[in-house]
């Protein structure tokens, strides 16, 4: 699955940058009203709002920070400007709840905000609560914690029936082997050879300790596009283990999968990354014997995978 990351950093970075702007156009209009008291604030939160901004393009603990940092310079221009509001007060006593579920993932943020709203209704009244404004408070926090909640459930839905492995582009396991299964019975019934080329990446468990998730990214995209560039329509690739992999070739003979293993190693050994260099593989051809069964030519390929892994 491709990695979407650096693309939520962007959009993150990017509304981060328009927080900024946002605070230095409030000072800007705090200066020309001549309310000169009231520019600092959001003149200090729009520089913190530029570092959040920076924090965003670092790195994910970066990006945790910055949204903290975001939520800190929302909840102290709010709690300022809150009680100064005549006009549409409910507007403002809104953005915390809205704010926190936009940053924060959806458990936090439901805690966070129930934790603090005796503060925003003390402030809107005043150092009073209402009823009434309780109450709609309350069911703006639940109604806006709908959205995200309903994007989580839809996530999990597509992660427990996405074919494709959670980390690259290749077949689940599960996957894997159902669709393996059935080129079996395919090649038993028609009489065609079948080919397994099982793949293994010594590097990977090493490159994720030594390098972060970036680098382990990297090389399974590597490994996942060198064999989508190469292969055939048909033919499948799909993830074993941690670093197993196995491309599955109906209809394939002996000389044919082994130049397939012959081109995929060239391929990869061309392909130079930042933190590794080459990239290496572990490679070997299991083909399905006459008669074999599913079950026996399962636990060959089995057993191949861990020699590999051993080296």
């Amino acid at each position: 699955m491709p990695d979407l990351r650096p693309h939520h950093s962007r959009l993150f970075a990017a509304w981060h940058a328009g927080g900024a702007l946002l605070l230095l156009g409030m000072s800007l209009w705090l200066y020309l009203l001549g309310e000169y008291e009231r520019i600092p604030l959001p003149a200090i939160l729009s520089l913190l709002m530029l570092v959040a901004t920076l924090l965003n393009t670092t790195g994910d603990e970066q990006s945790r920070m910055a949204a903290y940092l975001a939520l800190v310079c929302g909840y102290l221009l709010i709690a300022v400007e809150l009680p100064r509001q005549s006009g549409l007060p409910l507007l403002w006593v809104g953005l915390p709840p809205v704010l926190t579920l936009l940053l924060l993932p959806l458990a936090p943020a439901m805690l966070l905000n129930l934790s603090l709203t005796p503060i925003w209704l003390a402030l809107l009244g005043e150092g009073e609560l209402d009823s009434q404004t309780l109450l709609g408070y309350l069911s703006l926090v639940i109604v806006a914690a709908l959205i995200p909640w309903e994007q989580a459930r839809q996530h999990a839905l597509l992660r427990a029936t996405d074919p494709r492995d959670s980390e690259c582009s290749a077949n689940g396991r599960e996957t894997l082997h159902e669709g393996l299964a059935s080129e079996i019975d395919r090649a038993g019934m028609l009489g065609q050879p079948l080919a397994v080329l099982l793949i293994h990446l010594p590097q990977l468990d090493m490159v994720g300790e030594q390098f972060g998730p970036r680098a382990r990214q990297a090389l399974l995209d590597s490994l996942c596009q060198a064999v989508a560039s190469r292969r055939r329509d048909h033919d499948t690739l799909g993830r074993e283990g941690q670093a197993d992999f196995w491309l599955v070739m109906p209809d394939t003979t002996e000389s044919s999968a082994l130049l397939m293993q012959q081109r995929l190693l060239q391929a990869l050994d061309q392909i130079t990354l930042m933190d590794t260099g080459h990239v290496a593989a572990r490679m070997r051809l299991c083909r399905l014997k006459a008669g074999e069964s599913w079950p026996r030519f399962e636990q060959r390929l089995e057993a191949g995978s861990e020699s590999l892994a051993i080296g």
